[in-house]
């Protein structure tokens, strides 16, 4: 009864804010601090360029469909939102569409009649984009791309989310930045990475927590929760900068590295970040990725050592890690081969201690390592449960171009069998996080026959 209250005065409040803010809140354009000159032109490969650094592909192309012609079905927690067509198609796509009014899309989250767009589209890191780049994207895609024509689903919501005109009061809580980039007193190479990071990478969108009005918790480097963290469909976005994270224990080359190939030393890339290496990070520049990679170890202040260039960053090692000093008692009881080890021990020695040794460690570039990796010790669950039922895979890279494929084991072990694996990884090597049951690894299952 409690839960039941507690929701019906959560749509109580967002029904009274919707309406005030339909009332008293306009709808407007935000105009750009400084217009392009009436001759302004593009660099040569500028717009797609921009294309690829915001990742439009990945998000605007369903797994079977035609490139940016939309259909591709995001997961959000208010339901199933379906991209949009942004070919130069008049009827189905963006055609008709004026530069003001693909500005107003990217910066405002408003389509050419006035209709909100859903925050699945960034536009609260894509504000923060150049004019130039948002310009350019545009001669691109009304220039360059074919048009598809595509009707695209439409996004149906259930109440109280299919209310668009509420989403003006969700931009009055959440845009609190104005567009255009501020660069942090830093060096230049960091200011650029810095950029990409904030503006059309959109990174804090999955990796900034959420607040409690569903907005990025932290758009930019000046505030305390930006890149510490999220939950994105049931994944972990693991925190970006702060002592405990990953990215604290890799050097620059480390970072550069899984940027543009998705795979280093200690971890490779998967669901929806092995998406963006595939279609987004791999296409940059290797001083871009570097400037990204510089950015992300300065954040927290941290001096940080700026390699000269990509290749001076240096190439990962390749000879496998020795077990550390937490792990190593976790290394002595596998090799041991005691047959009174645990049965998610010896279940790991079956099928697991080939690729991922007795160490956890793994091999660089290769298989990740899964001491203290944060999809085994994250706090959702379904990611790593989910790997080793139905296996995973590392997309080529121009930079790696053999793909990496885990096999899963669904058909091999039973519900608790899994749970006993995934629960003995959670805790091995010095990793400390709670168990899994027979149960989860049920509801895992069912939704992988299902999809």
């Amino acid at each position: 009864m409690k839960t039941f209250l507690r929701i019906l005065a959560g749509l109580v409040i967002i029904g009274v804010v919707a309406l005030l803010a339909f009332i008293f809140v306009p709808v407007q354009r935000t105009e750009p601090a400084q217009a392009l000159a009436a001759d302004w032109e593009p660099a040569e490969g500028q717009g797609e360029y921009v294309l690829d650094a915001a990742d439009c592909v990945a998000c605007h192309t369903s797994d079977d469909g035609e490139r940016l012609a939309g259909g591709r079905a995001i997961a959000s927690p208010m339901g199933t939102i379906w991209s949009t067509n942004i070919t130069p198609d008049p009827e189905t796509g963006i055609g008709e569409w004026s530069y003001a009014d693909f500005r107003a899309a990217m910066v405002d989250g408003l389509e050419p009649d006035g209709t909100h767009l859903y925050p699945a589209m960034p536009y609260e890191n894509y504000r923060l984009m150049s004019e130039e780049d948002i310009r350019a994207l545009y001669d691109y895609l009304m220039t360059e791309v074919e048009p598809v024509s595509n009707e695209v689903q439409e996004t149906e919501l259930s109440f109280p989310f299919n209310l668009r005109f509420g989403i003006r009061a969700w931009n009055w809580l959440a845009l609190t930045h104005g567009p255009g980039f501020t660069p942090a007193d830093v060096p230049e190479l960091q200011q650029r990475g810095q950029y990409l990071v904030e503006g059309p990478g959109h990174c804090a969108a999955c990796h900034s927590p959420r607040s409690k009005f569903m907005s990025q918790d932290g758009v930019t480097a000046d505030e305390e929760n930006f890149l510490a963290g999220g939950v994105i469909d049931g994944w972990n976005a693991p925190a970006l900068r702060g002592e405990g994270s990953d990215l604290a224990k890799w050097s620059v080359g480390e970072v550069a590295a899984y940027l543009a190939t998705g795979r280093n030393a200690h971890s490779t890339a998967n669901g929806e970040m092995g998406l963006v290496v595939e279609h987004s990070l791999q296409k940059l520049t290797d001083e871009d990725v570097l400037a990204m990679a510089a950015f992300l170890k300065g954040v927290d202040g941290d001096a940080v050592d700026l390699p000269e260039s990509f290749a001076a960053a240096g190439p990962t090692s390749l000879e496998a890690a020795e077990a550390d000093e937490t792990g190593s008692a976790t290394a002595e009881m596998l090799a041991s081969a005691d047959p009174d080890m645990p049965l998610g021990a010896r279940l790991y020695m079956d099928n697991c201690i080939g690729c991922h040794f007795a160490t956890g460690k793994g091999a660089p570039e290769m298989f990740p390592e899964l001491q203290g990796n944060s999809m085994v010790v994250g706090s959702e669950t379904m990611p790593l449960i989910s790997v080793i039922l139905n296996g995973v895979e590392v997309p080529s890279t121009a930079k790696r171009p053999m793909s990496l494929r885990m096999q899963g084991y669904g058909e091999r072990l039973s519900d608790d069998e899994v749970a006993e694996l995934v629960t003995w990884l959670r805790g091995a090597w010095g990793n400390d996080a709670p168990a899994v049951s027979p149960a989860d690894v049920a509801k895992v299952r069912e939704a992988g026959e299902a999809h």
